[in-house]
């Protein structure tokens, strides 16, 4: 099946010709990178967030959040010496909070690039030019930027971080800085409609990146949207599928979500053209409390993401995707 214009038609796939889609996505995703899958750490050193998001439990209006930053020491101490050998990347994401990204994000980096051989990707929100060439100075060269959803209207209704006008414009402009940036959305946002999601695709796709990426919409405990339905895990796959299709040289993650979207949704999304794992390493004391959902969360461990990989008939990437990019 070609992907069209509207993907409303591939997101209600379902049986034989799901697979067939799925099979064709797979086939586009190997022909570029092969099976292999990259497999990145994630550090979350801080659920502080000046932002007020109406869809993650974070936001800065949930004062009953147990808020948290890691220490330097600690993630030295605790995260890096016990990183898998097969993780070639390491990210670290926080709510938007200066603080985190001053006193915890620049001064670790900046150990990472000197001591490790870790490609260092960031997820932090948008900030100051300074800020951000601050960051890369420090030895990350991967931005992880979402834009959520490609409607502005739509944009301001769910209370994303400032406007779209200003998400895209820093994607645009860390991209002219020289880093490689992902992007990425939500499926199943409330008020989200065909002609919103085919508009989302259409930014994502005219953007300068490097990745991009689709989560499922999960009603989060403590926030605007709790009693909204989440999105259905094959069509949360069917999308997976026709972003590698639309977009064949990017690097598309299998997102944890996934797995509380539906059983077998990990590995579903790797088997439908994903290529990147993602391994949670912050420390159990602080998990919980990273509420981007809810307080129960799907937890991707070194063991599970492993036996996910294997489950899709791949194999970790023995080259990180900075190396891999720049080759």
């Amino acid at each position: 099946m070609v992907v069209s214009d509207s993907f409303s038609n591939c997101l209600k796939l379902s049986g034989a010709e799901q697979r067939r889609f799925h099979r064709q996505a797979e086939e586009a995703r190997n022909e570029r990178f092969g099976n292999r899958v990259f497999v990145r750490g994630v550090v979350e050193i801080s659920n502080f967030c000046r932002e007020n998001c109406g869809y993650c439990a974070m936001r800065r209006d949930h004062t009953g959040l147990n808020r948290y930053r890691l220490s330097v020491d600690e993630i030295l101490n605790e995260v890096v010496p016990n990183l898998p050998d097969f993780v070639t990347d390491l990210n670290l994401q926080a709510g938007e909070d200066p603080v985190a990204v001053r006193e915890i994000a620049i001064p670790l980096l900046k150990i990472l690039k000197r001591e490790t051989r870790l490609g260092l990707s960031v997820c932090l929100g948008t900030f100051r030019e300074s800020d951000y060439a601050a960051l890369r100075e420090a030895g990350a060269d991967y931005y992880v930027m979402k834009v959520e959803t490609g409607n502005a209207e739509h944009y301001k209704s769910v209370q994303a971080p400032g406007s779209l006008d200003e998400r895209v414009a820093a994607i645009r402009q860390l991209s002219a800085a020289g880093w490689m940036v992902s992007s990425g959305f939500v499926l199943g946002l409330p008020g989200q409609t065909d002609a919103i999601l085919t508009e989302t695709v259409e930014l994502l796709k005219a953007l300068p990146l490097a990745g991009c990426s689709v989560s499922p919409f999960i009603p989060g405990e403590n926030t605007r949207f709790s009693d909204h339905p989440a999105a259905g895990l094959d069509e949360v796959l069917n999308m997976v599928a026709g972003l590698r299709l639309l977009m064949p040289g990017r690097i598309i993650p299998a997102v944890s979500a996934m797995s509380l979207a539906g059983e077998g949704g990990y590995a579903g999304a790797l088997r439908a053209g994903a290529n990147l794992a993602t391994i949670n390493l912050t420390p159990e004391r602080a998990r919980g409390d990273y509420q981007i959902y809810r307080r129960e969360r799907a937890i991707m461990t070194s063991e599970l993401v492993l036996r996910e990989i294997e489950s899709a008939g791949c194999v970790p990437s023995e080259v990180g995707i900075r190396d891999w990019l720049a080759a």
